[in-house]
C-alpha cells in the first residue's frame, strides 16, 4: 500500500505544484486570474476555484476564445494564467496567441499540459510533438519546458511578476525531481546539473531525467558528461550553449518533441553560427503521436536514456 501511495503521489505532484504556485500568486496579487477550458478535474485545480472564486473562470471547451478573453483581461491590468492540454494550448489557439497575445503586447501565461509522450493514452489528437516548433517563431513569446515541481513552483511565481507572453509545456504527473527545494532559477538561463568534459547533453522537460540516466551509463563507460537543463527553450541561453561546445567539443540535445523546430533546432542554430561541433538531436521522428503508455512511446520515438547514450558515443567518436 505504501508503494501504491507513493506512486500516486508522484503521479499527481506536478499538477499539484502548479495549483500551489498559482494560489500563492493569487494570494499575493488579486490581479492574478486563472482561466480554464473545462479541465479543472484533469489538472487538479478545483481548490483554485474554491479558494479564489472571484479570480477563477471556466470558459468551457473554447480554447481560442479563452485566449482572446485572457488578452482582453491583460489589457485591463489583469495577469491571466490559462490552461488546456498542450495540443489545444498551442495548435488550436495559435492565431489568437499570436495576434491578441504577442502582437498586442499582452501579459498572458499559457499553460500547456501533457506535451509529447506525456499525453499517453489520449493519443495523437492530444499529443503535441510540434508545439514548440509552432510557437518558437512568435515574437516576444518565452517558451518553457518544465518537469520538476520545484522549478514549476518558482516559474509560476516569477511569471506572475514578469510582464510578457509565456508558453509553458509540462506533464501533469509522473515526474521525479532533480532540483532541491528553494533552488533559484532565471528565465533564459540554463542550469548545469552535472559537470563533464567529454560531451554535453542539453535537455529539457521529461528528457532531463533521461539525460541524467544516460550520463550515469556513460560515466560507467569512461565518458565524462555535462548535463544541462535548458528549461527555457526560447530565448535560448546562447552563452551556455557555446560554453558547453567549447568545453566538451560535442553536443547531444534531448527533448520530448519532434526533432524539427524545438530545442535541438534552437541549439543547432546557435552552434552553426558560433561554435560548430559534432551534434546530434534526440527527439521524436517527424510523425504524429499515437496511443500508448509513456515507456512504450519513448522507446518507439527513440527518446530513452539508451538512445541518448548511443548518440553521445557517436558524437564523442566524431570529435577531432
Amino acid at each position: 500500500m505504501q508503494d501504491q501511495a507513493e506512486t500516486k503521489k508522484k503521479e499527481n505532484i506536478m499538477r499539484e505544484a502548479f495549483a500551489e504556485g498559482l494560489m500563492e500568486a493569487m494570494k499575493r496579487n488579486r490581479d492574478v486570474v486563472y482561466l480554464e477550458a473545462d479541465l479543472a478535474g484533469a489538472l487538479g485545480t478545483g481548490n483554485v476555484f474554491k479558494r479564489y472564486p472571484e479570480q477563477s473562470f471556466n470558459v468551457g471547451i473554447m480554447e481560442a476564445n479563452m485566449m482572446g478573453v485572457a488578452a482582453g483581461m491583460s489589457v485591463n491590468g489583469k495577469i491571466p494564467f490559462i490552461h488546456s492540454f498542450g495540443a489545444f494550448a498551442s495548435r488550436r489557439i495559435a492565431d489568437q496567441l499570436y495576434l491578441s497575445g504577442c502582437y498586442n503586447g499582452a501579459n498572458v501565461k499559457v499553460m500547456g499540459s501533457d506535451p509529447g509522450v506525456a499525453a499517453e493514452t489520449n493519443g495523437g489528437t492530444h499529443m503535441p510533438l510540434e508545439d514548440m516548433g509552432v510557437l518558437r517563431s512568435f515574437p516576444g513569446l518565452t517558451i518553457l519546458d518544465i518537469a520538476d515541481t520545484n522549478l514549476m513552483l518558482s516559474a509560476v511565481g516569477k511569471m506572475a511578476e514578469t510582464y510578457g507572453m509565456f508558453y509553458v509545456r509540462f506533464p501533469r504527473k509522473g515526474v521525479i525531481n532533480y532540483y532541491e527545494e528553494g533552488t533559484k532559477f532565471e528565465f533564459g538561463k540554463g542550469m548545469i546539473l552535472r559537470e563533464g568534459t567529454d560531451i554535453s547533453i542539453i535537455a529539457c522537460g521529461l528528457e532531463v531525467q533521461e539525460a541524467l540516466k544516460a550520463a550515469g551509463e556513460l560515466e560507467r563507460k569512461g565518458v565524462s558528461v555535462q548535463v544541462v537543463d535548458m528549461f527555457t527553450v526560447k530565448p535560448i541561453d546562447r552563452d551556455l550553449v557555446i560554453e558547453c561546445a567549447e568545453k566538451t567539443g560535442a553536443v547531444v540535445t534531448a527533448e520530448n518533441h519532434n526533432r524539427i523546430g524545438g530545442l535541438g533546432s534552437a541549439v543547432a542554430e546557435v552552434l552553426v553560427e558560433s561554435c560548430p561541433v559534432p551534434m546530434q538531436r534526440i527527439g521524436s521522428p517527424d510523425v504524429f503521436g499515437e496511443v500508448g503508455d509513456r515507456n512504450f512511446l519513448m522507446k518507439k520515438f527513440g527518446i530513452t536514456a539508451g538512445d541518448i547514450v548511443e548518440a553521445a558515443l557517436k558524437m564523442v567518436s566524431r570529435k577531432v
